[in-house]
Order: C-alpha cells, then structure tokens, then sequence
C-alpha cells in the first residue's frame, strides 16, 4: 500500500508558482494569452539575412520532429523580423511593445496568436532566441499540437552563459554528441561551451600528450567551431597550463619540467615550461576564434614541493603562483595572442591581497560547487581591483551514480543569483569526470537550469524549473519525467538523511563484506528501503512515461536516466541482501534450532534465485546497460577502465556463488553446516 501510495503521489504534477510560464528559460516577461490547437501546415518566413534563414530552418526542422507538417503557406506563419524593419514596426505599434537597448544585443520581442506568430529582434542572436521560445511555446505531438499564445518580451541576465565539459578524466565525446550539446544548449539560450583539457586536444607540437583514439584532432576542432557559430555558441577551450597536467608530466621527456618527478604540476622557472606553454597556445589560437581562452591553474598542489621549493620559502606560495600566471598572460602576448584570458579563481580565497599582482584584463573564474551562498568572498577581492568575474557552479554529476541535483540546483541558484548581484558577466556551468564514469546525458537537468539561472535576472525558481523540464526537455505532458526526477533527488536525500552521504559511486562498487563496507552498512540499511522506493519509483514512472508517449525526445537520456536510477535501487539492494544473508546462515547454524538444516535453508543464500545470484545479475545488467549509455554519446576510449570495474564485481559475486555451493555440496555429504567463512560470508555484520 505504502509503496502504491508513492507511485500515485509521484504522478502528480510538481508545485510551481502561480501562472508560472513551462519554459526553460523563463521570459523576462510575459502575458500569457489561452492555448489553441495548432492544426494545418505552418509556413516559416525570414528575412534575406542567412542567420536568420538559419533560424528559421532551425525551426522548421525541430517542429517536423514533433510531427507537424511545414510548408510555403499554411493555416499558421511564423515571421522572423529585424527590429528595424517596417512588418516589425508595426508589428511592435499594434501590440504598444517597445524594443528597449538593453534587448538590441540577444533580446527579442515575441507575438504569438492563434493563426500567427512574430519575432522580433534586433541582432541575429535576438530572432535566434526568440525562435527557440517559439519552440517551446508548441508543444505535443502530431495532431495534439497545440500553441501557448502570449507576449514575450524578453532578454537575458547575463552577457555569457556557458557549459564546461570536463573531456580529460575519463569520457571524451564522440563529435556527433559534442554537436548535439552545442544544439541543445543553444535551444537553451547559452553560449558558450568550453571543452576542458588536460591532454585530450591534439597538438602537432606534442604528439605524445594526446592518448590514441581519446583526443581532439584538428580537424575535428575546426569541425565544431563551424557548426556552433551559426547556433551562437562560441567554443571556449580551456588547457590547463599550470596544474592537473600529469597525463604529460608521466612522460620522461617532460619530465624536467615536473614540479614534482612525474607530478601533475608544470615548474614555474623552468624555461621549457613557459615553451611548451607557448606551443599549445599557440595551435589553440590556430584553431579557435573564441575572443576567450581558458588558461586552468587551479590546485597547484605541488607547489613548494619540488623545483620551486626555494623560491616558495623565500617568497611565499601565492607571490610564487601569481608571477608564473602573469609570466604565461605576457608570454602568450608577446607571441602576439589577442585572447581574453580565464583562470580559475582559488587564489581569492587563500590571499586575496594578492590579487593586485595580476594583469587586469584577465577574467576570474571562480568555482563553488557546493554552497548556496557566501560568495562573496570569491568574487569582491577581484572586482575591487576592477577585474571581470564569472562564476562557475557545477552539477553534481563526479563520483556519482547518478548527479545529486539536490546540491545542483541550490548551487546554481545560489552561485548565480550572487554572481548577478555582485557584477559577474558570465556564468561557467560545470560537468566533471573525477572517477572517469560519468554520463553526460545524466546531467541535463543541472545543465538546464544553470541556462534557466543564467538568463533570468535574480533568483531562479527551481519549482518552476522542475515543472517545465520534462516538458520541454523530453516533450513529456504527463508529469511523470518530472516527478522521477524527484524521486532521484529523494534518493539521494535518503542517504544523506542516514549519514551516509549521497549517491557516491563509492557505495556502488564497495563489497558489503569488507571493513569498509561492513562500516558503512551501519547507515546505508537505515536508508535501503526509502532508497529503493525513490530509485525504484523512478525506473516505473520513465517507463510509463515512455509506454503513453513513444515519441519522447532524448531517449538515449532517459536510458541514462533509467541506469542511474537502477545503480541507485542495487545500492540499497546490495547492503539488504547482505544483512539477510549473514542472518540466514547464522539461523542454520544456530544451535539452538528446533528444526534440522536443510539444503532449502541454504537455497536462499546461493542456488537458483538466490542472493548472491541476484547480486552477480544486477552488476551484469548494469554493466550492459551503462555500457550502453556509454557508447551514445562516447568514443570506445578509456570504456575499458570502468568495464573492468563491472567485471570484478561481477568475478566477486560469481566466487561467493562458487563457495557457497561448494559449501551446500559439502553440507550435502556431511550433514553438517560448514562456518560462514566457507560461504564467502562473514559470521555478523555490525549494528
């Protein structure tokens, strides 16, 4: 009953605020008008300008994914109009609708009625964005087309709002997926992407650095960069030029210039440094027209340690630190670069009185990936100095089975309402691969709201984001993608609850029967059955959602979706089915029994159906299915490293399997119950 009640609840819509618009992201204004079906063909017009016939094709072809039928004349037209045109004069005349100048740069004015639909822009970003609201605004499919009416008049936060996509710990992107981002987030209205490298983009200089099959090629590069300019998206490549570069340092002929022999961090004095600096830079340059590039140099851990062990005594760290990243802003000037310079912000929060060493037209980025406020800190020792900020939140997706997006979205909110107030001109959202096993495709929510969060002036509502994601995102009217979100973000709030953080990858590959995991059980069982519930109650609600709708979009999403929720669920599962095995071998062999042990006593524990058989299957299963999610949007590089991690499970369930029935054969014979260690279990878990 418990269980039904929560499906049912589950269905229900998600509480938003009153009149609330169901777009991503929400328009600075908006009179909503009623919703009329759309039926018949919808005719697209745009101006000579190709950006805008770009729009419009853009357009066209989103709408006939959806089954609606588009041609010259139809029962419904779209216009696409520059501002100073006169069918947009009177258009904004008949409406009373000014064009302000804060909408000239990517703002646009939109008009949609039951028959006709008007944008209007001022630049090509503007009908571009007002084209992508148009989107929104139809929804269903087919013959249930229909059409939100309304006034928009609408223009973003935030001059930059990017996406960072950590391409060095593990999943590198296939091009065809990087392209499917770029599209997407544009639909969002960000742009900016920012592929992030350690060792990953090929450079002709230095061949080695770059792993075979797992890095960037030129020609790729390029590839990219062409296919988002007319999206607007510019494509901000960040290399690290300081730290997190051991995937070269591990080579001997970088060697010399380790901090540390074989470390992660380039030594500062050292003249082949600064060249090899100068060499990446310099093909960056090549290949990017991005105004921005991302220098890193954050987590220079090793500083002190090895080659700049000296100068870090005399000096002190921070003066050591800030002198290098000067050194590498004026060398790559001298060499004649152009770029705007990013680097990550962490030294406002160990000395902050430093800041003045740098040059000030670099732009700050600092990252918080946890709080919901407090940032000032962060951000006020740079715009003191008169230097640019951006803040960069992140979504929650590292060492996780699934992004903990109760932390997510409170740190996007947070983090950019701040950074709005605090003068911040962009925003840097941020993926990370820290254990090499994460999903892109898991990460939209995070990835949109953080585009919500950055367009919208102020604080973003996340009840009235999660109301329209599932809609907008999948083209689900049910409520139900909606909903299973929620019960992944009440999962891992079960485990929190309980003490045992949230859903780290940890808890999925931890044996139940090691110290460790002995240690851990303590909390997790606390939260196995609310755990299982939430994770379970998600699986049920997507394939319901799939089952009513078959046309849903982002299906490869849903699937990752789905397998998260499922390595979720065997979390919960594993440590259960722990305890019960334990508590059935210690009742066989219980002297105080009043009925003899038979094999059926032992059956439970291993034989067809039974515990440790379940536990081999679901790693199996989860390993197909994550392999899967894996290869939609991967290229098969570095898909070994966690395919292995599958296989010993697996190989560790299978042994205990083996022992137990080696043990029930020898129970069979004997009549006696072998000690638990024969089984491969241990005698008690602790309480």
């Amino acid at each position: 009953m418990k269980r039904a009640l929560l499906l049912l609840l589950a269905a229900l819509p998600v509480t938003a605020t009153a009149q609330a618009p169901r777009l991503i992201p929400a328009p600075r204004e908006f009179t909503p008008g009623a919703t009329a079906p759309l039926k018949g063909a919808i005719a697209i017009t745009a101006g000579a300008n190709k950006d805008d016939k770009f729009a419009a094709a853009d357009l066209s072809d989103a709408l006939k994914q959806r089954g609606a039928k588009t041609a010259a004349a139809g029962a419904v037209s779209v216009h696409l109009l520059r501002a100073g045109s006169a069918e947009a004069k009177a258009v904004l005349t008949k409406h009373k609708l000014a064009f302000d100048d804060a909408m000239k740069d990517e703002g646009y004015v939109l008009v949609a009625e039951p028959k006709s639909i008007t944008v209007v822009g001022a630049s090509a970003a503007g009908v571009f964005y007002g084209a992508q609201t148009v989107k929104q605004l139809i929804t269903g499919h087919g013959a249930a087309l229909a059409l939100q009416t309304g006034v928009v008049r609408d223009w973003p936060a935030m001059r930059w709002r990017g996406f960072h996509d950590d391409l060095s710990r593990g999943p590198v992107p296939t091009l065809e997926f990087q392209k499917h981002i770029v599209r997407t987030i544009a639909a969002y209205k960000m742009n900016a992407y920012s592929p992030y490298y350690e060792h990953t983009l090929a450079y002709n200089s230095d061949p080695l650095v770059g792993p075979p099959g797992g890095a960037m090629t030129r020609e790729q590069v390029k590839e990219l960069v062409e296919f988002a300019m007319p999206l607007h998206v510019e494509i901000i490549p960040e290399q690290e030029a300081f730290g997190h570069l051991h995937h070269a340092l591990k080579y001997e002929i970088y060697n010399q210039v380790a901090e540390t022999p074989h470390g992660h961090v380039l030594a500062p004095g050292q003249p082949e440094s600064m060249n090899i600096i100068k060499r990446w830079f310099a093909e960056i340059d090549s290949l990017f027209p991005s105004q921005f590039v991302h220098l890193g140099a954050d987590e220079t851990f090793e500083l002190c340690k090895g080659q700049t062990k000296e100068a870090v005594e005399r000096d002190g760290i921070g003066p050591v630190y800030l002198k290098f990243l000067g050194d590498i802003e004026r060398s790559l000037r001298a060499q004649g670069s152009k770029k705007t310079f990013l680097f990550w912000a962490d030294i406002a929060e160990k000395s902050p009185e430093l800041v003045g060493m740098l040059p000030q037209d670099m732009i700050a980025v600092a990252w918080n990936y946890w709080s919901t406020s407090g940032f000032e800190r962060s951000l006020t020792p740079f715009s003191k100095t008169g230097m640019q900020t951006w803040v960069a939140p992140g979504v929650s997706n590292w060492s996780m089975t699934y992004p903990d997006n109760n932390t997510a979205l409170k740190n996007i909110q947070g983090f950019v309402r701040d950074g709005q107030k605090l003068g911040a001109t962009g925003m840097l959202n941020t993926s990370w691969g820290d254990d090499g096993e994460e999903i892109f495709n898991q990460t939209w929510y995070g990835v949109l709201f953080g585009a919500a969060a950055s367009w919208q002036k102020g604080e973003s509502s996340i009840p009235d984001f999660q109301r329209a994601f599932g809609l907008q995102f999948h083209g689900d009217t049910t409520g139900k993608i909606d909903a299973a979100q929620q019960h992944l973000m009440l999962a891992h709030a079960a485990l929190q609850k309980a003490g045992a953080g949230n859903g780290h990858d940890f808890l999925y590959w931890v044996d139940p029967y090691s110290p460790e995991g002995m240690e851990i059980a303590k909390k997790v069982r606390v939260a196995a059955p609310e755990l299982r519930i939430h994770a379970e109650s998600a699986s049920v609600l997507i394939a319901q959602a799939r089952r009513m709708q078959p046309q849903l979009r982002e299906q490869d999403a849903l699937d990752a979706m789905d397998m998260g929720a499922r390595r979720l669920d065997l979390i919960g599962m594993k440590f259960q089915f722990a305890d019960e095995m334990v508590k059935a071998y210690a009742a066989a062999i219980d002297p105080n029994r009043t009925k003899p042990v038979t094999w059926v006593d032992l059956a439970d524990i291993s034989g067809i159906n039974g515990r440790l058989q379940t536990m081999r299957e679901a790693y199996v299963l989860g390993r197909e299915l994550y392999e899967r999610s894996w290869r939609a949007e991967n290229r098969p590089y570095w898909l070994q490293n966690v395919l292995a991690r599958y296989d010993s499970a697996i190989q560790l369930w299978w042994n205990r399997s083996l022992m137990a029935d080696a043990a029930r054969r020898e129970f069979s014979r004997t009549r006696k119950v072998p000690p638990p260690e024969r089984m491969g279990i241990p005698t008690a878990m602790p309480q």
